[in-house]
């Protein structure tokens, strides 16, 4: 059995959603299909999961939803015209629609949910009628049906256990499931979302659940490259990675997959193939927990914008029992996570993403907190950070790659903000300013692939 996810650029129009329907009929094992909202048709269109989001927006602030809601209903219905599908689906995603704006909610955050979360669940259904009508037994099965219970804790969804004993009894539908990504249900029968691009996470989460093969995941590149191919021109394509290899890629900054889509991957030893909806003769990437040792030292290098650091300064502070402890205990006084904790004798530094502050004045009143609390001789900060990483399994028996890293970053006249490297020794991390993060990526990669090739 396979489970197999389609992205949003995957089911952009009526053009893509054919592709779909051609890709799950040559394969009689693509038993399951999860389907996210439409995506981009275009570079500059609009995804309809953020008119959603602007729509449930409206609806908080009382605001007129007229526009908004026929051009989100014209989304599903050029496609559904351009399929030649009949009436019954188009009465029905409108009926969805209006009843979704004409419903109360207890909150903001229920009304976001619901709204978020019927991109994917209008398509699912429009998928499903369309599979059907051209001969391919098809049913549209909705979390709440499925029994994928979840549950969100400080903003992180989580799946409950008995979500995947739930998903287990659809190994006995005949028909091909049509699913909707990026949501769940809560035990009081309410909507919940993962994280954007969750729909990775759906698929991984039935891939356990219904202990299948294989993962598909199709998107519209034609595999993971040992770069960002906007920055660096033609990478080199990674055939084969682990999972620990793609869990540190994915959080760096490589949005192939979701790096929270790995985790029931990783429990149920699930490969993922990340495949072209576009090109799906090609063979893509595997995932898998082990993978065979290639020519190069590193898999790839990722970076990520938007990080901060709060350095605190104290002497002898490690001969303070508990420095550490005290200091994170105040960030999470203030609900930030912090995601980095470099250290030397006398400082430390707190790295975390600087989108958790929404003011000025809240970062500096936390600047003069951890100063007071701390007794600390200097409390400073430095905005505009990226984290640059290498990742490989070769890295932990290969001689000299931190220098050879350091050596290449020097040579480009790029200043390390921090280092780090973790305990497991398959990637190293540096900090430095955003502005350098291309040129930094460009010369590790010459480094560490065109020099090495």
């Amino acid at each position: 059995m396979k489970i197999t996810k389609f992205g949003g650029s995957s089911l952009a129009n009526a053009k893509q959603i054919k592709k779909v329907f051609a890709i799950v009929k040559a394969d009689p094992d693509r038993k399951v299909v999860v389907v996210s909202a439409p995506g981009k048709r275009f570079s500059a269109d609009t995804k309809i999961t953020d008119n959603l989001i602007k729509l449930a927006e409206q609806v908080r602030d009382g605001q007129d939803t007229d526009h908004l809601l026929a051009a989100i209903e014209e989304r599903y219905m050029d496609i559904i015209a351009e399929l030649g599908l009949d009436q019954t689906i188009k009465v029905q995603i409108e009926e969805n629609l209006k009843k979704m704006v004409a419903s109360s909610y207890s909150s903001y955050d229920q009304l976001l949910n619901t709204f978020k979360a019927s991109g994917e669940d209008n398509n699912a259904q429009l998928v499903a009628a369309y599979f059907n009508q051209n001969g391919l037994p098809s049913k549209y099965i909705s979390p709440e049906k499925a029994g994928l219970y979840v549950s969100a804790q400080n903003g992180h969804t989580h799946v409950l256990p008995e979500a995947y004993t739930n998903l287990e009894k659809l190994c006995h539908v005949q028909e091909r499931i049509i699913f909707p990504g990026f949501f769940g249900i809560s035990k009081e029968k309410h909507r919940v979302t993962f994280s954007r691009g969750g729909s990775d996470i759906t698929g991984a989460i039935l891939a356990k659940g219904l202990k299948a093969d294989l993962y598909e995941n199709f998107t519209d590149v034609d595999a993971i490259f040992a770069a960002n191919p906007q920055i660096v021109a033609q990478p080199q394509k990674i055939n084969h990675l682990t999972y620990q290899e793609m869990r540190e890629l994915s959080y760096a900054g490589f949005s192939v997959l979701h790096h929270e889509a790995l985790r029931p991957a990783i429990m149920a030893n699930v490969p993922i193939r990340v495949k072209n909806t576009n090109k799906p003769e090609l063979s893509g990437t595997l995932i898998s927990k082990t993978r065979a040792t290639n020519d190069y030292h590193i898999t790839g290098i990722a970076s990520s914008r938007g990080f901060m650091s709060i350095s605190i300064a104290k002497y002898l502070m490690n001969e303070e029992i508990g420095f550490v402890a005290k200091a994170l205990k105040i960030m999470s006084e203030h609900g930030l996570s912090v995601e980095h904790v470099p250290t030397g004798i006398d400082e430390i530094s707190l790295i975390l993403r600087a989108d958790q502050f929404k003011s000025a004045a809240d970062e500096e009143s936390l600047l003069q907190e951890l100063q007071q609390r701390l007794q600390a001789d200097k409390v400073y900060h430095e905005k505009e950070l990226a984290l640059l990483m290498i990742v490989g399994e070769g890295m932990v028996s290969t001689v000299g790659t931190a220098a050879k890293a350091m050596t290449a970053l020097a040579a480009a006249g790029i200043n390390l903000k921090m280092i780090d490297q973790g305990s497991s020794e398959i990637s190293m991390l540096f900090g430095i300013d955003a502005a350098d993060e291309k040129r930094a990526i460009t010369s590790l990669y010459e480094t560490f692939f065109k020099a090495n090739k």
